[in-house]
């Protein structure tokens, strides 16, 4: 890799994890981005790093490894962030139930305990007291600010290990060895686009050819909070636990899933699960919804931000409930179980994307990017 030279197409959280990955082992990299800063998925999301989201295994390595990538950019850049770890809230039997097999199952292979319904109150003081069985904790969770995050590592990059960057320059066409941007010309040994759903545009047969389409996401930021109040941890509700394939290995989610279709059909539908996640001004980024299609509405529903604001006020309460944005996101979504999408269209070329299926970029980027560069990377499965 040392004296070898590369360029990344994309300054999304894919490519800067690829820019960094060939950076440290000596590569000179180039990162293309076609707006003045990345305003795709990659900020528009929770920030919250999320291994109990994946499943056992090499998945869930990748996830920790990209944990601990994190947290060395952190430490360089002075970022604000939260080792909160996450809290799975039961408030009804059933969910109580699949929490228990998850904490059993897991017990000598990640680092969460039950909590009965005190110790979950004091551990969250947003939690809804009122018929709160208890809740799983895991201490692997880490929340940073994307919108801070995504912008400031470029500066990292470049400071720590010289990668270049080039913004508004859109990339019109890629071959072996060479990139274009209009007229203008990029030569490097190796290519890697990393561009999420605007790869369509430079590959259009091969992504029609893949199984991949779009999800769109629905999201909200609530007021800064007064007086200093914290969540205590990153909040997620029982519809999570039908969501996540870390719980769906576990548990037995299928008695859940099954109450959940019965009662919450319209949410079932909307792929709606609700999670919470606080920044360090306070604000707290709720959400989230999933829609698939290969072309979206531009337009929100306020008809679904409102089931999600309904659904969260079942097991969270905060001082200001007072919604500061809303907004949607869209990221590409593979619809064959695999981890993420990998395809080489030319020699030297590698195309990234789809993360974890789709969500889980902040996740896993880290850690895939050096599977990739290393020559280690395996396609894995998630789970069903």
């Amino acid at each position: 890799m040392k004296n070898t030279t590369a360029l990344v197409v994309g300054a999304g959280i894919v490519g800067l994890a690829v820019a960094r990955a060939l950076a440290v082992r000596g590569c000179k990299v180039t990162v293309l981005e076609r707006h003045e800063r990345a305003v795709g998925a990659s900020i528009r999301n929770f920030g919250m790093v999320w291994p109990i989201g994946v499943p056992n295994g090499p998945l869930y390595e990748r996830a920790l490894r990209s944990r601990q990538i994190w947290q060395e950019l952190i430490d360089v850049a002075g970022l604000w962030h939260d080792p909160s770890g996450s809290l799975h809230v039961a408030h009804a039997d059933d969910e109580w139930a699949v929490l228990q097999q998850y904490a059993t199952a897991n017990a000598q292979l990640r680092p969460c305990r039950l909590l009965d319904r005190d110790a979950a109150l004091a551990k969250s003081p947003a939690l809804v007291a009122r018929e709160l069985r208890g809740a799983l904790f895991n201490a692997d969770e880490l929340v940073v600010d994307p919108r801070q995050a995504i912008r400031a590592l470029p500066d990292v990059l470049h400071e720590q290990h010289g990668v270049q960057f080039h913004w508004r320059t859109p990339v019109t066409a890629v071959e072996s060895g060479r990139v274009w941007s209009g007229s203008r010309l990029f030569e490097a040994d190796q290519v890697f686009v990393c561009s999420g759903p605007e790869f369509e545009q430079l590959y259009p047969e091969l992504y029609a050819a893949a199984p991949l389409t779009r999800c769109k996401l629905q999201m909200l930021r609530l007021a800064a909070q007064p007086s200093g109040f914290r969540l205590g941890a990153a909040l997620c509700g029982g519809l999570s636990l039908v969501h996540y394939a870390g719980f769906r290995e576990a548990a037995d989610v299928a008695p859940l899933q099954a109450r959940y279709q019965a009662e919450h059909a319209d949410l079932i539908e909307l792929g709606i699960h609700v999670m919470a996640a606080q920044n360090g001004q306070g604000e707290i980024t709720i959400g989230d919804s999933h829609a698939y299609a290969h072309t979206h509405d531009p337009f929100d529903e306020h008809a679904i931000n409102q089931k999600v604001l309904g659904y969260l006020s079942r097991f969270m309460q905060v001082p200001d409930a007072r919604i500061a944005q809303t907004w949607h996101g869209i990221y590409p979504k593979l619809l064959d179980g695999s981890s993420e999408f990998v395809a080489e269209p030319a020699p030297g070329v590698t195309i990234v994307n789809a993360i974890g299926g789709g969500g889980l970029g902040m996740t896993l980027s880290f850690g895939l990017a050096e599977e990739l560069v290393d020559g280690r990377y395996t396609a894995l499965r998630r789970a069903a």
